[in-house]
């Protein structure tokens, strides 16, 4: 093995790599963006497009904030009013 194949494999080496290759697809995916980004801008339909996407974040957050803003309610709580429901039920 050699002096080099040695440093790339040892955890220094393979930290370097991971850099490396983290590096490499940062760059490829802002290529990729920045693309993206052109074909966007040459669309006559940008305004409407921003409109939709404005839209759908706002319907995601409302998503998202329904789903951690309550609590659920405590599972005994829960069996506790079944179990109301049904004595009532008994009872009839």
């Amino acid at each position: 093995m050699t002096r080099d194949a040695e440093w790339r494999t040892g955890p220094d080496g393979r930290a370097v790599l991971l850099v490396a290759g983290l590096a490499d697809l940062a760059v490829t995916t802002a290529g990729s963006a920045l693309g993206a980004v052109r074909g966007l801008l040459r669309r006559s339909d940008t305004a409407e497009l921003a409109a939709e996407a404005e839209r759908d974040l706002i319907a995601r957050g409302r998503l998202v904030l329904g789903r951690w803003s309550t609590a659920p309610p405590a599972h005994l709580e829960v069996l506790a009013r079944e179990a109301v429901v049904r004595r009532a039920a008994d009872d009839a």
